[in-house]
């Protein structure tokens, strides 16, 4: 009986307090650059696949969809590193903001 009554008083103790809600906008930032950077990985390995498979010869990259698989990587890979660090940005405004309220 006494392992009753110390249960839930232990686990108050012990588990953390309500975790904070994900904010909507960190979410978003972390799925763009999800998105954007394994769009960015996915066109580098298909440019890399095509060369092996020959595409690249007799100017074959120039034609069709090649020119955008081609420089996607090269303007992908930094927004998803500004993405990055705007993500960073807000989860530490966040984090501050809630350091602040909890000392109150």
């Amino acid at each position: 009986m006494g392992l009753r009554r110390l249960l839930p008083r232990i686990l108050e103790i012990v588990s953390p307090q309500t975790p904070e809600p994900s904010q909507r906008l960190e979410r978003v930032f972390a799925y763009m650059v999800a998105a954007v950077v394994g769009a960015s990985i996915l066109a580098f390995i298909a440019v890399m696949i095509g060369t092996a498979a020959g595409a690249g010869a007799d100017d074959g990259f120039s034609q069709g969809v090649w020119p955008f698989v081609f420089m996607f990587p090269l303007i992908g890979l930094p927004i998803g590193f500004v993405l990055i660090i705007a993500l960073m940005v807000v989860s530490s405004l966040r984090r501050s903001r809630a350091a602040r309220e909890n000392k109150r």
